[in-house]
């Protein structure tokens, strides 16, 4: 597995990392021994980056991920944990916002630590800014962590070009998570050229648009009840078909290299800077081998053109989410 560093103070990483949301139920039901199965398969390919968020089935993932680590029989330390927090949920899978007060990161810091069955966790990032709470203190409370030794990097997920550079000043920042794909660029403009600018890697997710780009979906798929997609736009009457049309111009591109398309959609995002790293949401086994073929592709200048032109930049109908879910993403202000 190759390596590579989240910005230029974080830790060095899988090129690929594994994103567990989609095990604990925000795609639809998952079967829990194969979600455990495709974490130690994962390790086993070499992958050491493991995202989950405090939130994913009100804690659900937290404990997968510590039982598939114990049941392993790996050190903790071959792994990097990236944790997001803040989300607020209720019992009935609602939103509420987001808190990033300071005594909020240390409440859910010590939830997630007491969860994951660890002394630490590797990357830590609120999921959304609060718009209530200046950016600079959220970082700063968890720099405190830092010094406590319970948090080894800080991260932050879909913030905005101002934001990114207030947080630096506070404290280094390893990398920001936020949406990235063929389908999904609006990074390019402002966002990844500061990111670079202040040594700030970043770990793309929804890289096959939550299997929509992945080559497997069908205009007539079925959507689980309680599955995001059902409310995604961009899954949508209307939108699906123009996003399949996408689909299969990039197929004609991936038949003619010898791969998949999900394959081709992650080689993409992994030929955009050795400063990005794809996370995939596998929940299955052999979902997560497809995806790992990426690293074994490799596009040429003329294979990138013919996806551009496959695929150019806002093609896709839909935005990334419901409009009332858009509203708090501080990276598309």
């Amino acid at each position: 597995m190759d390596l590579r560093q989240l910005g230029s103070t974080g830790p060095r990483v899988s090129a690929i990392g594994l994103g567990a949301m989609g095990m604990s139920g925000m795609y639809g039901p998952a079967d829990e021994t194969e979600s455990i199965a495709t974490v130690h398969a994962a390790m086993d390919a070499g992958v050491t980056l493991i995202d989950t968020g405090d939130f994913y089935g009100m804690g659900h993932n937290e404990l997968l991920i510590r039982d598939a680590l114990r049941s392993s029989g790996r050190n903790r330390d071959e792994v990097q944990i990236s944790v997001k927090f803040g989300a607020l949920r209720d019992a009935d899978g609602g939103w509420w916002g987001n808190d990033a007060r300071p005594q909020a990161v240390k409440n859910f810091l010590a939830y997630s630590l007491g969860r994951l069955g660890t002394d630490h966790i590797d990357v830590y990032r609120p999921a959304r800014l609060d718009p209530a709470v200046p950016i600079e203190e959220t970082v700063g409370a968890i720099a405190e962590q830092i010094q406590a030794g319970h948090v080894r990097h800080i991260g932050l997920s879909e913030v905005g070009a101002e934001t990114l550079r207030r947080a630096h000043a506070v404290h280094p920042i390893a990398d920001l998570q936020i949406e990235y794909s063929l389908i999904s660029r609006g990074i390019e403009a402002e966002i990844l050229p500061t990111a670079r600018e202040l040594g700030i890697g970043i770990t793309a997710y929804g890289v096959l648009s939550r299997g929509l780009i992945s080559g497997h979906w069908r205009a007539d798929q079925a959507v689980a009840p309680g599955d995001f997609r059902g409310i995604s736009p961009r899954f949508a009457a209307g939108n699906v078909d123009t996003n399949l049309r996408l689909v299969e111009a990039l197929r004609a591109v991936a038949e003619a290299k010898g791969a998949t398309v999900a394959q081709t959609a992650i080689a993409w995002v992994l030929a955009q800077g050795e400063d990005i790293v794809p996370l995939v949401g596998a929940r299955r086994r052999e979902r997560l081998s497809e995806a790992l073929g990426a690293l074994d592709l490799k596009l040429e200048a003329d294979d990138l053109a013919a996806i551009e032109a496959a695929v150019p930049v806002g093609a896709a109908a839909g935005d990334r989410y419901v409009a009332a879910q858009m509203a708090h993403l501080d990276s598309e202000k």
